[in-house]
């Protein structure tokens, strides 16, 4: 293992595998036969740190096999890599039984390699369940439901985890957003599905009793449902903060906060706070009439906030500005914006 180079890390969650081998050249056999095939030190490094005991599995058996089915089916060499190396248990599973159908069911579902390989690349758990048990009769029950094939294989990407949960769970959630009035047919419906996929009942209630508590009516609540369903995932305690700095400046009510209710899902510290400081000090040397709206305020990205009220203004603003990685001065203002 030493002329291998591993971490520390790597190394004491190899150690307990090593000691039990009889034959330590065999674990020799297994890294230099990835390292042959593309694996780099940092890749091999994450394997052995998530699972350790591949450095004792049958080089023959287990991992050429592996390996080569993914070359046979048609991935790159680097794709094949960056797949084992995000997610290495995948060569514990079986071939006949788990890789290759679940590689030909992917496929089917996203269209193409280059997508598959995508998705794997995150999600290498989609090669280590039964797809026929939550996945297909997931994807086809939306399917039936009126989803859109792009939202579902969309959702594949972004939130995995609700496609692979039982089918009565996901058409729970699913009728829970139609009855909450979000449109199957709106690109919010699988947000509002995986909203109600990762809060309990009792969660729901508490935020929606903390909306009333705010002042929306239950028409202003379906309308944030059918809208930014997302908004109800945000904490009390964050929500209670954009309400307090919002209504600090004296310039926006809650009426505006009902009619942008997205405001909430913007940071307190990154966005609200260094904007208020820049537009207060124009606004007192009369080099702006009024402030934005709330909804041009929480949307306006960092780039565009700053060419409007910062880059004109710099003699007057420049120092109470503080974007992580703005460069001012000569240089183009491209990166490092505030979230």
């Amino acid at each position: 293992m030493r002329k291998h180079n591993f971490s520390p890390a790597a190394a004491s969650q190899a150690a307990p595998v090593l000691a039990r081998m009889r034959n330590p050249n065999k674990s020799d056999s297994v890294i230099t036969f990835l390292k042959e095939n593309g694996f780099s030190k940092t890749q091999l490094d994450n394997i052995v740190k998530i699972w350790p005991q591949f450095l004792s599995a049958n080089l023959e058996k287990t991992i050429k096999p592996k390996i080569k089915i993914f070359q046979d089916s048609g991935f790159s060499a680097n794709d094949a890599v960056a797949i084992i190396s995000n997610d290495p248990r995948i060569l514990r599973q079986s071939l006949k039984n788990r890789i290759i159908p679940c590689l030909a069911t992917l496929k089917v579902l996203l269209g193409s390699n280059f997508e598959v390989a995508r998705l794997l690349k995150n999600c290498g758990w989609f090669l280590e369940t039964n797809l026929d048990n939550n996945l297909i009769q997931n994807v086809e029950f939306l399917k039936n439901y009126g989803l859109p094939l792009e939202q579902i294989t969309w959702s594949m990407h972004y939130f995995p985890m609700i496609l692979l949960r039982k089918p009565e769970t996901v058409r729970k959630f699913v009728y829970k957003a139609e009855q909450m009035g979000v449109r199957k047919s709106s690109r919010m419906f699988i947000h509002a599905v995986r909203l109600f996929s990762s809060m309990s009942e009792e969660t729901l209630e508490l935020k929606l009793r903390t909306f009333h508590e705010l002042g929306f009516s239950e028409d202003d609540i379906a309308a944030t449902f059918r809208s930014v369903p997302l908004v109800f995932g945000v904490s009390e305690k964050k929500i209670k903060e954009v309400k307090d700095v919002l209504f600090a400046t004296g310039k926006y009510k809650m009426s505006c906060i009902v009619k942008n209710p997205v405001s909430f899902m913007y940071s307190v510290e990154k966005r609200y706070k260094p904007r208020f400081k820049v537009l207060e000090i124009l606004e007192s040397e009369s080099l702006i009439e009024k402030w934005p709206c709330l909804a041009v305020l929480c949307r306006m990205s960092g780039k565009k906030f700053y060419e409007k009220f910062v880059g004109p203004y710099l003699d007057r603003v420049g120092d109470v500005y503080v974007a992580k990685g703005v460069v001012i001065g000569n240089e183009e203002v491209e990166r490092g914006f505030e979230c």
